[in-house]
Protein backbone atom coordinates (compact mmCIF):
# COMPACT_ATOMS: atom_id res chain seq x y z
CA UNK A 1 0.00 0.00 0.00
CA UNK A 2 1.40 3.55 -1.30
CA UNK A 3 1.42 6.08 1.66
CA UNK A 4 -1.03 9.09 1.83
CA UNK A 5 0.27 12.49 1.28
CA UNK A 6 1.98 13.80 4.82
CA UNK A 7 -0.15 17.21 5.67
CA UNK A 8 1.79 18.21 9.11
CA UNK A 9 0.74 21.90 10.24
CA UNK A 10 2.81 24.65 8.42
CA UNK A 11 2.72 27.11 11.37
CA UNK A 12 4.46 26.59 14.40
CA UNK A 13 1.95 26.12 17.63
CA UNK A 14 2.69 28.55 20.98
CA UNK A 15 3.89 24.86 22.48
CA UNK A 16 6.17 24.38 19.33
CA UNK A 17 7.33 27.74 19.61
CA UNK A 18 9.11 27.45 22.73
CA UNK A 19 11.13 24.68 21.36
CA UNK A 20 12.54 26.56 18.59
CA UNK A 21 13.34 29.48 20.68
CA UNK A 22 16.17 27.93 22.64
CA UNK A 23 17.89 26.79 19.73
CA UNK A 24 21.00 28.76 18.92
CA UNK A 25 23.76 26.74 17.78
CA UNK A 26 21.93 24.07 15.10
CA UNK A 27 19.75 26.11 13.42
CA UNK A 28 19.05 23.53 10.54
CA UNK A 29 16.51 22.19 12.42
CA UNK A 30 14.58 25.52 13.02
CA UNK A 31 14.89 25.89 8.91
CA UNK A 32 14.12 22.62 7.96
CA UNK A 33 10.85 22.86 10.15
CA UNK A 34 9.96 26.08 7.88
CA UNK A 35 10.76 24.84 4.56
CA UNK A 36 9.56 21.19 5.17
CA UNK A 37 6.60 21.60 3.44
CA UNK A 38 7.93 22.92 0.26
CA UNK A 39 10.88 20.87 -0.11
CA UNK A 40 8.04 17.77 0.20
CA UNK A 41 5.48 19.71 -1.43
CA UNK A 42 2.47 17.09 -2.57
CA UNK A 43 4.06 16.85 -5.75
CA UNK A 44 7.15 15.63 -4.61
CA UNK A 45 5.27 13.72 -2.09
CA UNK A 46 3.22 11.49 -4.80
CA UNK A 47 6.86 11.25 -6.82
CA UNK A 48 8.18 9.88 -3.70
CA UNK A 49 5.55 7.32 -2.64
CA UNK A 50 6.23 5.41 -6.54
CA UNK A 51 8.69 3.61 -5.14
CA UNK A 52 7.08 1.76 -2.84
CA UNK A 53 4.19 -0.77 -4.35
CA UNK A 54 0.86 0.14 -5.03
CA UNK A 55 -1.05 -2.70 -3.48
CA UNK A 56 -4.55 -3.02 -1.51
CA UNK A 57 -3.20 -5.33 1.36
CA UNK A 58 -1.00 -4.70 4.38
CA UNK A 59 -0.87 -1.66 6.68
CA UNK A 60 -0.17 1.87 5.67
CA UNK A 61 4.04 2.44 5.22
CA UNK A 62 5.17 5.21 7.36
CA UNK A 63 5.17 8.79 5.44
CA UNK A 64 8.04 8.88 3.61
CA UNK A 65 8.94 12.31 4.52
CA UNK A 66 9.52 11.13 8.12
CA UNK A 67 11.94 8.94 7.02
CA UNK A 68 13.72 11.50 4.51
CA UNK A 69 13.51 14.23 6.94
CA UNK A 70 15.49 11.75 9.17
CA UNK A 71 17.75 10.99 6.59
CA UNK A 72 18.67 14.59 6.58
CA UNK A 73 18.95 15.09 10.20
CA UNK A 74 20.94 11.51 10.45
CA UNK A 75 23.64 13.49 7.87
CA UNK A 76 23.79 16.83 9.97
CA UNK A 77 24.46 15.29 13.07
CA UNK A 78 26.57 12.45 11.62
CA UNK A 79 25.02 10.12 14.23
CA UNK A 80 24.42 6.03 13.79
CA UNK A 81 21.05 4.53 13.19
CA UNK A 82 20.41 3.61 16.71
CA UNK A 83 22.01 6.98 18.18
CA UNK A 84 19.50 8.47 15.44
CA UNK A 85 16.58 6.43 16.83
CA UNK A 86 17.45 7.13 20.63
CA UNK A 87 17.27 11.01 19.44
CA UNK A 88 14.11 10.94 17.91
CA UNK A 89 12.70 10.13 21.59
CA UNK A 90 15.02 12.26 23.48
CA UNK A 91 15.95 15.11 21.46
CA UNK A 92 12.53 17.60 21.41
CA UNK A 93 14.67 19.28 18.02
CA UNK A 94 14.33 16.00 16.10
CA UNK A 95 10.80 15.81 17.38
CA UNK A 96 10.15 19.26 15.92
CA UNK A 97 11.11 18.36 12.66
CA UNK A 98 9.32 15.24 12.37
CA UNK A 99 5.93 16.45 13.81
CA UNK A 100 6.32 14.14 16.93
CA UNK A 101 6.69 16.32 19.79
CA UNK A 102 7.14 14.70 23.03
CA UNK A 103 6.66 11.52 21.62
CA UNK A 104 8.24 8.46 24.00
CA UNK A 105 9.06 6.45 21.31
CA UNK A 106 10.05 6.78 17.68
CA UNK A 107 7.12 6.51 14.95
CA UNK A 108 9.22 3.98 12.97
CA UNK A 109 12.02 1.11 13.62
CA UNK A 110 15.34 0.81 12.15
CA UNK A 111 14.63 -1.73 10.21
CA UNK A 112 11.84 0.10 8.42
CA UNK A 113 14.99 2.81 7.81
CA UNK A 114 17.18 0.49 6.42
CA UNK A 115 14.09 -0.53 4.02
CA UNK A 116 13.90 2.83 2.78
CA UNK A 117 16.96 3.68 2.26
CA UNK A 118 17.21 0.45 0.33
CA UNK A 119 14.67 1.83 -1.71
CA UNK A 120 15.96 5.17 -2.17
CA UNK A 121 19.32 4.46 -3.83
CA UNK A 122 17.33 1.78 -5.44
CA UNK A 123 15.61 4.33 -7.11
CA UNK A 124 18.25 7.04 -7.41
CA UNK A 125 15.70 9.11 -4.84
CA UNK A 126 19.22 10.70 -2.81
CA UNK A 127 20.09 12.55 -6.05
CA UNK A 128 16.66 13.68 -6.93
CA UNK A 129 16.55 15.26 -3.15
CA UNK A 130 19.36 17.13 -4.51
CA UNK A 131 17.69 18.27 -7.79
CA UNK A 132 14.76 19.20 -5.29
CA UNK A 133 16.64 21.83 -3.23
CA UNK A 134 17.93 23.29 -6.26
CA UNK A 135 14.98 23.66 -7.73
CA UNK A 136 13.97 25.49 -4.35
CA UNK A 137 17.26 27.99 -4.95
CA UNK A 138 16.52 28.52 -8.43
CA UNK A 139 12.74 29.82 -7.45
CA UNK A 140 14.51 32.06 -4.45
CA UNK A 141 17.01 33.19 -6.48
CA UNK A 142 20.70 34.40 -5.47
CA UNK A 143 22.28 31.17 -5.70
CA UNK A 144 24.26 29.14 -8.51
CA UNK A 145 23.62 25.89 -8.72
CA UNK A 146 26.08 25.09 -11.57
CA UNK A 147 28.96 25.41 -8.61
CA UNK A 148 27.48 22.19 -6.54
CA UNK A 149 26.63 20.40 -9.46
CA UNK A 150 30.96 21.03 -10.75
CA UNK A 151 32.17 20.18 -7.29
CA UNK A 152 30.10 16.90 -7.50
CA UNK A 153 31.60 15.94 -10.71
CA UNK A 154 34.71 16.58 -9.57
CA UNK A 155 34.13 14.02 -6.37
CA UNK A 156 35.93 10.51 -7.05
CA UNK A 157 31.97 8.72 -6.21
CA UNK A 158 29.72 11.17 -8.72
CA UNK A 159 30.43 12.28 -11.91
CA UNK A 160 33.18 11.97 -14.51
CA UNK A 161 35.75 11.25 -11.37
CA UNK A 162 34.52 7.54 -11.91
CA UNK A 163 35.14 6.70 -15.34
CA UNK A 164 38.65 7.26 -14.47
CA UNK A 165 39.05 10.35 -16.57
CA UNK A 166 38.90 9.60 -19.83
CA UNK A 167 37.80 12.76 -20.22
CA UNK A 168 39.51 14.90 -18.65
CA UNK A 169 42.86 13.29 -20.54
CA UNK A 170 41.92 13.76 -24.27
CA UNK A 171 40.67 17.28 -23.02
CA UNK A 172 44.36 17.33 -20.96
CA UNK A 173 46.38 16.34 -24.27
CA UNK A 174 43.96 18.15 -26.83
CA UNK A 175 44.55 21.35 -24.56
CA UNK A 176 48.64 20.92 -24.14
CA UNK A 177 48.37 20.65 -28.11
CA UNK A 178 47.07 23.93 -28.70
CA UNK A 179 48.99 25.59 -25.47
CA UNK A 180 52.42 24.69 -27.68
CA UNK A 181 51.15 26.65 -30.86
CA UNK A 182 50.06 29.75 -28.07
CA UNK A 183 53.30 30.08 -26.83
CA UNK A 184 55.03 29.31 -30.38
CA UNK A 185 52.63 32.84 -31.65
CA UNK A 186 53.33 34.30 -28.16
CA UNK A 187 49.14 34.33 -28.27
CA UNK A 188 47.06 33.16 -25.16
CA UNK A 189 45.46 29.85 -24.84
CA UNK A 190 41.96 30.99 -25.23
CA UNK A 191 42.70 32.68 -28.59
CA UNK A 192 44.31 29.94 -30.28
CA UNK A 193 41.45 27.54 -28.91
CA UNK A 194 38.49 29.61 -30.33
CA UNK A 195 40.16 29.98 -33.67
CA UNK A 196 40.31 25.85 -33.83
CA UNK A 197 37.03 25.70 -32.66
CA UNK A 198 38.24 24.42 -29.58
CA UNK A 199 36.73 26.39 -26.86
CA UNK A 200 35.52 23.25 -24.54
CA UNK A 201 39.25 23.00 -23.70
CA UNK A 202 39.99 26.93 -22.66
CA UNK A 203 38.60 26.74 -19.60
CA UNK A 204 39.31 26.35 -16.00
CA UNK A 205 37.64 22.65 -15.87
CA UNK A 206 36.28 20.53 -19.12
CA UNK A 207 33.18 19.67 -16.76
CA UNK A 208 32.66 23.02 -16.28
CA UNK A 209 32.70 23.83 -20.00
CA UNK A 210 30.19 20.92 -21.19
CA UNK A 211 27.91 21.74 -18.17
CA UNK A 212 26.40 18.14 -18.65
CA UNK A 213 24.62 15.65 -16.38
CA UNK A 214 27.62 13.32 -15.76
CA UNK A 215 25.22 10.43 -14.50
CA UNK A 216 23.67 10.25 -17.20
CA UNK A 217 25.18 7.29 -19.52
CA UNK A 218 23.53 9.53 -23.09
CA UNK A 219 24.98 12.73 -21.44
CA UNK A 220 28.20 10.63 -21.45
CA UNK A 221 28.12 9.77 -24.53
CA UNK A 222 27.55 12.76 -26.31
CA UNK A 223 30.12 14.84 -24.26
CA UNK A 224 32.52 11.85 -25.28
CA UNK A 225 31.44 12.56 -29.38
CA UNK A 226 31.62 16.13 -28.25
CA UNK A 227 35.47 15.78 -27.74
CA UNK A 228 36.54 13.28 -30.32
CA UNK A 229 34.71 15.68 -32.84
CA UNK A 230 36.58 18.36 -31.25
CA UNK A 231 40.37 16.61 -31.49
CA UNK A 232 39.47 15.06 -35.10
CA UNK A 233 38.89 19.21 -36.23
CA UNK A 234 41.61 20.60 -34.93
CA UNK A 235 43.82 17.32 -36.18
CA UNK A 236 42.58 18.42 -39.46
CA UNK A 237 43.35 21.82 -39.11
CA UNK A 238 47.12 21.14 -38.04
CA UNK A 239 47.92 18.94 -40.97
CA UNK A 240 47.53 21.57 -43.29
CA UNK A 241 48.99 24.21 -41.42
CA UNK A 242 52.40 25.15 -43.23
CA UNK A 243 53.51 28.04 -40.37
CA UNK A 244 55.00 25.90 -37.68
CA UNK A 245 58.15 25.19 -36.86
CA UNK A 246 59.24 21.59 -36.62
CA UNK A 247 59.96 22.01 -32.90
CA UNK A 248 56.67 22.88 -32.73
CA UNK A 249 54.67 20.55 -35.15
CA UNK A 250 56.88 17.71 -33.22
CA UNK A 251 55.58 18.73 -29.77
CA UNK A 252 51.75 19.51 -30.94
CA UNK A 253 52.17 15.94 -33.16
CA UNK A 254 53.31 14.33 -30.15
CA UNK A 255 50.37 15.10 -27.84
CA UNK A 256 48.01 14.35 -30.60
CA UNK A 257 49.17 11.15 -30.69
CA UNK A 258 49.32 10.96 -26.30
CA UNK A 259 44.71 11.96 -27.48
CA UNK A 260 44.63 8.93 -30.13
CA UNK A 261 46.47 6.48 -27.91
CA UNK A 262 43.60 7.29 -25.28
CA UNK A 263 41.08 7.07 -27.62
CA UNK A 264 42.35 3.77 -28.77
CA UNK A 265 43.06 2.30 -25.28
CA UNK A 266 39.34 3.71 -23.90
CA UNK A 267 36.82 4.17 -25.95
CA UNK A 268 35.21 1.60 -28.90
CA UNK A 269 32.34 1.72 -31.23
CA UNK A 270 28.85 1.42 -30.01
CA UNK A 271 26.13 -0.84 -32.43
CA UNK A 272 25.12 2.95 -34.39
CA UNK A 273 28.14 4.10 -34.62
CA UNK A 274 28.88 6.42 -32.02
CA UNK A 275 31.49 6.54 -29.41
CA UNK A 276 31.11 4.97 -25.53
CA UNK A 277 33.64 4.21 -23.02
CA UNK A 278 35.39 0.67 -23.22
CA UNK A 279 34.14 -1.76 -20.68
CA UNK A 280 37.31 -2.75 -18.26
CA UNK A 281 40.66 -1.68 -18.20
CA UNK A 282 42.96 -1.65 -20.90
CA UNK A 283 46.77 -3.54 -20.77
CA UNK A 284 49.20 -0.52 -20.10
CA UNK A 285 46.83 2.21 -19.60
CA UNK A 286 48.00 5.45 -19.83
CA UNK A 287 46.78 7.58 -16.69
CA UNK A 288 48.48 10.44 -17.33
CA UNK A 289 50.06 13.10 -19.66
CA UNK A 290 53.07 13.61 -18.37
CA UNK A 291 55.02 11.90 -15.52
CA UNK A 292 55.43 15.20 -13.81
CA UNK A 293 52.35 16.29 -14.49
CA UNK A 294 51.29 17.52 -11.03
CA UNK A 295 53.92 19.86 -11.20
CA UNK A 296 53.02 20.98 -14.75
CA UNK A 297 49.48 21.84 -13.29
CA UNK A 298 50.99 23.88 -10.59
CA UNK A 299 53.33 25.64 -12.82
CA UNK A 300 50.32 26.78 -15.39
CA UNK A 301 48.27 27.89 -12.05
CA UNK A 302 50.91 30.02 -11.28
CA UNK A 303 51.25 31.49 -14.55
CA UNK A 304 47.36 32.22 -14.83
CA UNK A 305 48.11 34.59 -11.75
CA UNK A 306 50.20 36.45 -13.47
CA UNK A 307 47.61 37.73 -16.18
CA UNK A 308 44.49 39.59 -15.24
CA UNK A 309 42.32 37.04 -17.38
CA UNK A 310 44.06 34.19 -16.09
CA UNK A 311 43.21 35.09 -12.33
CA UNK A 312 39.70 35.38 -13.60
CA UNK A 313 39.83 32.10 -14.51
CA UNK A 314 41.02 30.88 -11.07
CA UNK A 315 38.10 33.05 -9.15
CA UNK A 316 35.33 30.66 -11.42
CA UNK A 317 36.76 27.96 -9.14
CA UNK A 318 36.46 29.46 -6.00
CA UNK A 319 32.88 28.68 -5.48
CA UNK A 320 33.45 25.02 -6.68
CA UNK A 321 36.42 24.54 -3.82
CA UNK A 322 34.30 25.95 -1.81
CA UNK A 323 31.28 23.51 -2.15
CA UNK A 324 33.81 20.54 -1.65
CA UNK A 325 35.43 21.89 1.10
CA UNK A 326 31.93 22.35 2.86
CA UNK A 327 30.69 18.41 2.14
CA UNK A 328 34.48 17.67 2.89
CA UNK A 329 34.00 19.14 6.21
CA UNK A 330 30.39 17.48 6.80
CA UNK A 331 31.12 14.07 5.32
CA UNK A 332 34.49 13.43 6.84
CA UNK A 333 37.56 11.79 5.51
CA UNK A 334 36.45 7.98 6.12
CA UNK A 335 33.33 6.30 4.30
CA UNK A 336 30.72 5.26 6.54
CA UNK A 337 29.59 2.57 4.78
CA UNK A 338 31.26 -0.56 2.61
CA UNK A 339 30.34 0.05 -1.41
CA UNK A 340 30.23 2.31 -3.89
CA UNK A 341 26.57 3.09 -4.03
CA UNK A 342 26.16 3.46 -0.08
CA UNK A 343 28.79 5.79 -0.06
CA UNK A 344 27.51 7.59 -2.68
CA UNK A 345 24.39 7.55 -1.12
CA UNK A 346 26.58 9.45 1.62
CA UNK A 347 27.94 12.02 -0.46
CA UNK A 348 24.74 12.93 -1.80
CA UNK A 349 23.00 13.12 1.37
CA UNK A 350 25.75 15.12 2.63
CA UNK A 351 25.08 17.69 -0.84
CA UNK A 352 21.81 17.49 0.60
CA UNK A 353 22.43 19.41 3.68
CA UNK A 354 25.34 21.57 2.21
CA UNK A 355 22.33 23.04 -0.05
CA UNK A 356 20.29 23.34 2.65
CA UNK A 357 23.03 25.65 4.62
CA UNK A 358 23.10 27.99 1.67
CA UNK A 359 18.85 28.58 1.26
CA UNK A 360 19.55 28.89 5.24
CA UNK A 361 21.73 31.97 4.18
CA UNK A 362 19.74 33.41 1.64
CA UNK A 363 16.42 33.66 3.55
CA UNK A 364 18.47 34.86 6.80
CA UNK A 365 16.57 32.28 9.08
CA UNK A 366 17.34 32.70 12.71
CA UNK A 367 15.49 31.29 16.10
CA UNK A 368 14.65 34.81 16.88
CA UNK A 369 13.50 36.11 12.81
CA UNK A 370 11.81 33.48 11.58
CA UNK A 371 9.21 33.27 9.11
CA UNK A 372 6.84 30.78 11.13
CA UNK A 373 4.44 32.38 13.36
CA UNK A 374 3.05 31.10 16.23
CA UNK A 375 -0.24 30.07 16.40
CA UNK A 376 -2.75 29.90 19.54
Amino acid sequence: MRPPIWQPPIELSLRKSTVVKPIRKAKLFVFLRQIRHELFDSDFQLELAKIFKDSSVGLSPVPPVQLALFIILQAYTGVSDDEAIEAIEMDRRWQLVLDCLDCEKAPFSKGTLVKFRALLTSYSFDRRLIEKTVEIAKIRGGYNSTSLRIALDSSPLWGAARVEDTYNLLGHALRKALSIIAESNQDILENVASSFGADIVAKTSLKASLDLDWDDPEAKNLALSNILQTLSSVESQINQKTDLNDSTAQQVQKNLAIARQIQTQDVEEAADGSPKLRQGVAKDRRISIHPDESLLVELELRERQTSEAGRAQLRQRVSVEHSLAHIGHWQGDQARYLGLRKNLFDLRRMAVVRNLHVLARMSHITPENSSLIPTS
